[in-house]
């Protein structure tokens, strides 16, 4: 146990954000640079080590969360980074980005705030990569074997480079130019700098991995093809179709999907664009979507200069402390203020669009919207409570439906869908479909980064036991498992 006394000495204390009106004049991370450090050991002191530490169970990764809290507590960074890694390929990625259910599931949390894991996490692995600690693992010898990867997200680069460091021949494919997939065109640089994707690219490629970008498998490969070309494949293609509004106005120039706004954004952020074609410059913004992508449009939308900013929701104003029907250990749904939000911008929940209005020249001018609530278990609108917004540019951020199937890939391989249409896939990740496999949202439906990286792992133990008839390769989760919910 780290200091047996922490959690009753201590208060949670998390990392610390720069001031909004500094921040969104730039696109750097929104938190202090070391902040954490001079904090974190005695946050990490306040683990209780419990008997049966129930973050492993709001972990899908069954991250060793007491274990790298206790070394970090006494700041052998070298053995906490040991013990991060020896479940996670990717904690700074998670330490960023995931919502951190393992805190959620913290037995501190029961009548406390939980300890910062994610904190905790974040400045293990910052720590590793300064001290050197993080070193390319390449495989001892290799199988023979060759295993494609279509798709660079975080189920792909999991599944690559447990395959990679088995012994096996890897190569991604990526349709964007760039790898990364959502990490890198998806995810703004404020809340994960590109840097982290680059380093931990640069030591897959020092193990052996391969890496194929602006390959779309479906269309510039045929994919049954690179099925006769390989011995396994695993799709990590994700569940990148996203949901619609068909509403009247949908047409209208102004109106866009998250992804078609966000990638514009970061190739700014890369070079490759000046000003970005979709800005949201001297312009009235609404976001249709209340998760985290839309908080991710909000954010983005405030450091293009945007005159306002408005963020719409259809369910009701969550609370802020857990209900009596989401009790510990599950994960609640709470009122959650992310950085984007601290940033300024107005958040309407409980309403519905109901069209679009536009000028002479076929551009979006104002929005629509009506106030909605249940009634025996159904939405309907509130007579009386029509009202239009300003908006001159409108992203549409309420999740995805499923796999890209346009591009021929599902036809081509002749893969099965499950009701959800998903691609299905049985206990080993192992599609219909001899020797090909899937990971992440491609399989499971539109989920968290950390699932993506469990979901990659657990599939990299199925290739290899298809390849090889036996591995020793870790498998976090079925593909059956669910997040510890109500």
């Amino acid at each position: 146990m780290a200091d047996p006394k922490g959690f009753l000495t201590t208060g949670r204390e998390v990392a610390q954000t720069r001031p909004a009106g500094e921040r969104v004049k730039d696109w750097n991370e929104v938190y202090v640079p070391g902040s954490l450090l001079p904090i974190i050991s005695k946050q990490a002191g306040r683990c209780m080590d419990c008997g049966i530490p129930f973050c492993h169970n709001g972990c899908p990764l069954g991250n060793l969360i007491p274990e790298w809290n206790d070394y970090a507590y006494r700041e052998d960074w070298a053995a906490a980074s040991e013990r991060l890694h020896a479940t996670n390929n990717f904690p700074e990625f998670t330490g960023r980005l995931c919502p951190a259910p393992c805190e959620s599931a913290c037995v501190l949390g029961i009548n406390q705030p939980a300890v910062t894991i994610k904190n905790v996490e974040v400045s293990i692995i910052d720590k590793a990569w300064g001290n050197g600690d993080v070193t390319p693992q390449p495989p001892e010898r290799l199988s023979g074997k060759t295993v494609a990867v279509i798709g660079s997200g975080p189920a792909g680069l999991a599944a690559a480079q447990q395959l990679t460091r088995a012994g096996h021949t890897v190569a991604v494919y990526e349709r964007a130019d760039r790898i990364g997939g959502l990490l890198r065109y998806g995810i703004p640089e404020f809340k994960m700098e590109k840097s982290h994707i680059n380093r931990r690219i640069e030591q897959m490629r020092a193990e052996g991995t391969k890496f194929r970008t602006e390959t779309e498998i479906g269309r510039d490969i045929d994919a049954a093809k690179l099925r006769r070309r390989y011995d396994a494949v695993v799709i990590a293609a994700g569940a990148t179709v996203s949901r619609d509004l068909p509403v009247p106005g949908r047409e209208l120039n102004g109106v866009h999907f998250a992804m078609e706004y966000l990638p514009l954004a970061n190739k700014v952020q890369e070079g490759d664009l000046t000003v970005s074609p979709i800005t949201a410059e001297g312009k009235h913004v609404v976001v249709i979507g209340g998760g985290d992508t839309g908080a991710d449009c909000v954010g983005t939308a405030h450091r293009q200069g945007a005159l306002s900013v408005t963020q719409l929701e259809i369910m009701p104003k969550p609370g802020e402390e857990r209900n009596a029907n989401q009790p510990w250990p599950t994960f609640p749904m709470l009122y959650k203020v992310t950085s984007a939000h601290e940033e300024g911008g107005e958040r309407v929940y409980s309403v519905s669009t109901t069209h679009f209005e536009g000028d002479e020249d076929g551009n979006v001018q104002a929005l629509h919207l009506v106030e909605v609530e249940f009634k025996d278990g159904k939405l309907e609108q509130k007579p009386g409570t029509e009202r239009v917004i300003p908006a001159q540019l409108v992203t549409l951020a309420m999740g995805f439906t499923g796999t890209d199937q346009a591009n021929g890939l599902v036809q081509q391989f002749g893969l099965e869908l499950d009701e959800r249409g998903n691609i299905a896939r049985d206990q080993d990740y192992a599609t219909n479909v001899d020797g090909v496999f899937v990971a992440g949202d491609a399989g499971r439906g539109q989920s968290l980064i950390v699932w993506a990286i469990a979901e990659g792992r657990s599939a990299a133990r199925g290739v290899d036991r298809f390849l090889t008839g036996a591995s020793a390769l870790p498998a976090p989760i079925r593909p059956t498992d669910r997040a510890l919910t109500v």
